[in-house]
């Protein structure tokens, strides 16, 4: 069965500056990409039966390892040169040090400071959170709260990361070409993932166009490959790493899907 023969209602979600994006396709549609500010407000617009792959840990641990948590000590190593872009999960506690708004670029890196300090005390080795994991603090625990409490959605929504999705795209082989230098587009690299989306069922025509406002092209292209892994999980073609998905102290799955 190819890629596109998608049956359920899937769709593939990555973080954006505007909340999330979701590319998401039903059987005999086009896909389609929409912006949301909030997860809860993405699920509203799905069908209730959508699987939904989601570029977003699930699932914390109350200790944090060397490497990681399971999935990203066992998908690292499959990604080669992309390997940086699977960053290792901090403790449930230091998600969670600081969760009220900032107003001000003091009180955001003053924050940080203070989420670092707890991961360091909570990891082994010790280990304090980069600014770039700290950015993205808000939605993992956005998604974090929602799946805790609404226990229904764990059985379809599901973690992802596009390197892998990609990965398992191309033949179980890494990308070649990185999709940023320097915080910058690589056109090659973006050129190098659509072509790839579209060898497994999805418009060129789609993938060309521009992003929804407030989502950048790469976190188009992300949940683009994402919604595959979604749609390989509804026909129960997916692997997961580790396989079977571990558990955290919340019962929330941890695994990261392809």
């Amino acid at each position: 069965m190819s890629e596109g023969a998608i049956q359920r209602p899937v769709a593939g979600v990555d973080g954006c500056k505007a909340g999330w994006i979701a590319v998401s396709r039903t059987s005999g549609e086009h896909a389609v990409a929409r912006v949301f500010p909030t997860f809860a407000g993405l699920l509203a617009a799905l069908p209730a039966d959508a699987a939904i792959a989601v570029d977003m840990p699930i699932g914390l641990p109350a200790v944090s390892s060397r490497g990681g948590r399971g999935p990203e000590a066992l998908v690292r190593p499959l990604l080669g040169q992309r390997q940086s872009s699977v960053f290792s999960i901090p403790s449930r506690a230091a998600l969670y040090a600081r969760t009220d708004g900032f107003t001000t670029l003091d009180a955001w890196y003053a924050a940080h400071r203070e989420a670092s300090a707890v991961a360091r005390a909570t990891s082994s080795p010790p280990r304090g959170v980069s600014i770039q994991a700290f950015g993205i603090f808000s939605k993992i625990r956005e998604l974090d709260a929602l799946l805790i409490e609404r226990p229904e959605l764990r059985g379809r929504v599901i973690e992802s990361h596009p390197e892998v999705a990609f990965w398992q795209l191309n033949g179980r082989c890494a990308m070649e070409l990185p999709k940023k230098i320097k915080g910058r587009v690589n056109a090659a690299g973006m050129e190098e993932r659509k072509a790839l989306l579209a060898r497994h069922g999805l418009a060129r025509g789609f993938l060309d166009r521009a992003p929804p406002r407030g989502a950048a092209e790469d976190d188009f292209l992300d949940a683009a490959a994402v919604m595959l892994v979604a749609a390989r999980f509804a026909r129960g073609e997916a692997i997961c790493f580790p396989d079977p998905p571990g558990t955290d102290d919340h019962g929330l799955p941890v695994a990261i899907w392809a």
